[in-house]
């Protein structure tokens, strides 16, 4: 996770140092909805860094009732807060409201918080809307002297929304999902390796990478990882990807960009 800069850090600090008591007297006091909203506009101000009067607004000025906060950078809405009182557990449902508002709006991001746990999804635009969580964290469980703490806050921080670092933070955890894993598994190239590594290991073993893939889909990997729409996405993503590289061969093997493109790959990453 890339860090930020020394002075946001030095500030998240002594902000998140400073406003645990506040929050654990707050919630010991069972403070409503309009006293936590409060709350959080402080907290952005002072822990996160956005300025309370001209890049936080409130759900009034922001047709009515979709969402209670709403963070602008450079007067571009950057992310919309749904605030529940302190001492409500929060649920999916809470943030629904907020996140058709924000896919209205073309905003990826929105937040749900009641002042301690903080949640931050990412808004996507298909049919049906999705949101998924990237980030959560409980403020009352975070050490200001744990640098991983300070940068995971730096990640909704004014200084590391403006670096898009929530982005390379949601792009990295992508990577590393199920769905994504799921699909490299039975893509060309690792079936490939896997079918050269049972050679190896069984001599004389004549295997075909449909047999292969067979076993990984009946045996090895959930159904669940290769059906559905995340799925999908996820082998549509390992098709491109592999469809780049052989393009990429392709040209370096003296090929025009304007030839006849090679065949390719299967939604599963397989050769069509």
């Amino acid at each position: 996770m890339a860090s930020i800069p020394a002075k946001a850090a030095e500030r998240i600090r002594d902000g998140l140092k400073r406003f645990q008591p506040i929050l654990a007297a707050a919630k010991a006091r069972d403070v409503n909805e309009s006293d936590t909203v409060v709350l959080v506009t402080d907290l952005l101000q002072d822990v996160f860094g956005y300025d309370k009067y001209t890049e936080i607004t409130s759900e009034h000025m922001i047709r009515s009732t979709f969402c209670d906060l709403a963070v602008s950078i450079e007067g571009t809405l950057a992310f919309l807060i749904e605030v529940k009182a302190i001492g409500l557990e929060l649920k999916d449902q809470h943030v629904k409201q907020a996140v058709d508002y924000a896919a209205n709006q073309g905003v990826d991001w929105v937040g749900l918080t009641n002042g301690v746990v903080w949640r931050i999804y990412k808004v996507g635009f298909g049919k049906p809307i999705t949101h998924d969580v990237v980030v959560e964290f409980d403020l009352a469980s975070l050490s200001h002297r744990n640098a991983d703490s300070v940068d995971l806050l730096g990640l909704l921080a004014k200084e590391g929304w403006k670096k898009a670092r929530i982005t390379e933070y949601h792009s990295h955890k992508e990577a590393l999902n199920r769905f994504t894993l799921g699909a490299l598994l039975v893509s060309e190239s690792v079936i490939d390796v896997i079918r050269r590594e049972l050679r190896r290991v069984t001599p004389g073993l004549k295997v075909e990478a449909d047999q292969i893939e067979a076993a990984l889909r009946s045996e090895v990997v959930k159904r669940e990882v290769l059906e559905g729409d995340k799925a999908v996405s996820a082998q549509r993503q390992v098709s491109r990807a592999a469809n780049r590289m052989l393009r990429k061969r392709h040209l370096e093997a003296g090929g025009d960009a304007t030839d006849e493109q090679p065949e390719g790959v299967s939604p599963a990453g397989r050769v069509a």
